[in-house]
């Protein structure tokens, strides 16, 4: 019966492997016309219109030489804050540990690309029931791997590489700002220090005038309103110190956490600097500024959102690749033996190699989801990096417009300053020989006061003012700057 069935239904061994075979093409073919690709092939940084020039200044075709730029103020107690808030600062350490983490998850990911290898023994003793019991030992290797046919593997790796890009310019971003926030806060102590002594030098002297007008006032010369006066006069004077000493307190404490330590545990050497009141730090008149192109290429946080849109692009390119077929090989190759003497002589050998595809059929559109999902993250990245961009023009504007505009006030105030001196003096001297009323010295002497503190402000505001334009400009950092010495 069987021959004759045979006879009846005869196959051709071709075309029983052709039909299995136009089948598999066929099925292929269905599922990758479901896969069409979703995701896009390149993707170009959106256009984000740039000045050709700034407002203030005329720009060169070269970009300015920022690096160590806190060096160019002369005061090596900046110099020596500043190099050691880059190595001890708490958030610089913090970022940099997040560039180790990021490396470290490109190299995961690197290495998911080839195949894995594992080996594996073990040792079984069983019973069943009243039998005798049994041993088994097993010793050997797994293989596998999962081919990136459509390029899902390669894509996530694209994406962990632009993390870790990302992750070093935002250390280099750290660190820009870091050292713009110990120069702004060092200048800051100086200026503080300036106008206390200023604060007590007016004091001095309204002391001295509250002093003679008490004699006066006992001589009957004047009335007891203008000994009132000055009294009231040096206590708002005096008042002002307490005031003073404080904020100078706070900027040393604020010095000391930004170096990496504690309040009070600055090094001895460094501590008695900081405490020992210098003149405010003053940086270079002229700074050369290069086009607002250039210098968005020299900004750490531009370049890290250029980064993040490579990341976000990549992680498009593999949400799509997903909805595509997937293919892994494995195999296995051990030996088992009833007794561990055996196992290297006389075991079975076991071996056995699988090739498998997987596809998704029906997800209820989750996959197609997950590629709009990156998508859309993909425009955010977008439109962060165009904020950024315009954010980075503002910033040096507003630096160039302010600094401009603080060079031309302190002017004014210095020269306002030298003649409140001056009436301050030959008031005081007609008031010692009786020609003027006490009105006049006190109003000459809170006039000094004012326009001596404001230029004492002023040309820290000109120092901070450079100091945010050095940030703006990009501090120093130039793209391609390695980190690696400040990483580790």
């Amino acid at each position: 019966m069987l021959n004759d069935t045979m006879n009846l239904l005869p196959i051709s061994p071709v075309g029983a492997l052709r039909r299995p075979a136009t089948f598999l093409a066929l099925a292929s073919a269905f599922l990758l016309s479901a896969c069409a690709s979703l995701a896009p092939t390149s993707v170009e940084l959106p256009v984000t219109p740039v000045p050709a020039a700034w407002s203030q200044g005329a720009g060169t075709s070269g970009a300015p030489a920022l690096a160590d730029w806190w060096q160019r103020f002369n005061d090596p107690t900046l110099s020596t804050l500043v190099t050691q808030s880059l190595q001890a600062n708490t958030s610089v350490k913090t970022a940099q540990a997040a560039l180790q983490q990021a490396r470290a998850q490109r190299d995961v990911q690197q290495a998911g690309m080839g195949p894995t290898l594992s080996a594996s023994t073990s040792a079984q003793r069983s019973q069943s029931g009243s039998n005798d019991a049994s041993n088994r030992f097993q010793a050997g290797f797994d293989a596998s791997w999962e081919p990136d046919v459509f390029g899902g593997n390669r894509s996530a790796l694209n994406a962990s590489e632009a993390e870790a890009l990302a992750a070093e310019t935002s250390l280099a971003d750290v660190q820009v700002s870091l050292a713009a926030e110990v120069a702004v806060t060092y200048i800051e102590l100086r200026s503080l220090q300036s106008r206390l002594t200023i604060a007590r030098s007016n004091l001095a002297a309204q002391t001295e005038t509250l002093q003679i007008t008490r004699w006066r006032g006992q001589a009957g010369l004047v009335s007891s309103l203008d000994v009132e006066q000055a009294t009231a006069a040096s206590e708002q004077t005096a008042a002002q110190i307490p005031a003073l000493q404080t904020s100078v307190a706070q900027a040393l404490s604020s010095l000391a956490v930004l170096t990496g330590q504690a309040p009070g545990t600055l090094q001895a050497g460094l501590q008695d600097a900081l405490n020992t009141p210098a003149a405010i730090p003053l940086g270079p008149v002229d700074l050369a500024l290069a086009f607002p192109a250039e210098t968005l290429r020299q900004r750490p946080d531009v370049r890290t959102a250029e980064r993040r849109i490579s990341a976000a692009l990549a992680r498009v390119a593999a949400a799509d690749a997903a909805r595509y077929p997937s293919f892994r090989l494995s195999g296995s190759l051990g030996l088992s033996a009833l007794t561990l003497g055996t196992l290297t002589s006389g075991a079975s050998v076991a071996r056995s190699l699988l090739a498998s595809v997987s596809a998704p059929l029906f997800d209820g559109g989750a996959a197609r989801a997950q590629v709009r999902s990156q998508e859309a993250a993909l425009e955010q990245a977008r439109v962060a990096y165009q904020d950024r961009v315009i954010t980075a023009v503002k910033e040096v504007e507003d630096a160039l417009v302010t600094l401009q505009g603080d060079r031309e006030r302190l002017v004014r105030l210095q020269a306002a300053s030298t003649a409140a001196a001056n009436a301050e003096l030959l008031a005081r001297q007609r008031y010692e020989s009786g020609l003027i009323d006490f009105r006049t010295v006190l109003d000459t002497q809170r006039t000094l006061l004012s326009a001596q503190d404001s230029v004492a402000s002023t040309q820290a505001s000109i120092s901070v003012d450079l100091v945010r334009l050095y940030k703006a400009l990009g501090g120093g950092w130039t793209p391609g700057a390695s980190v690696e010495a400040t990483a580790r």
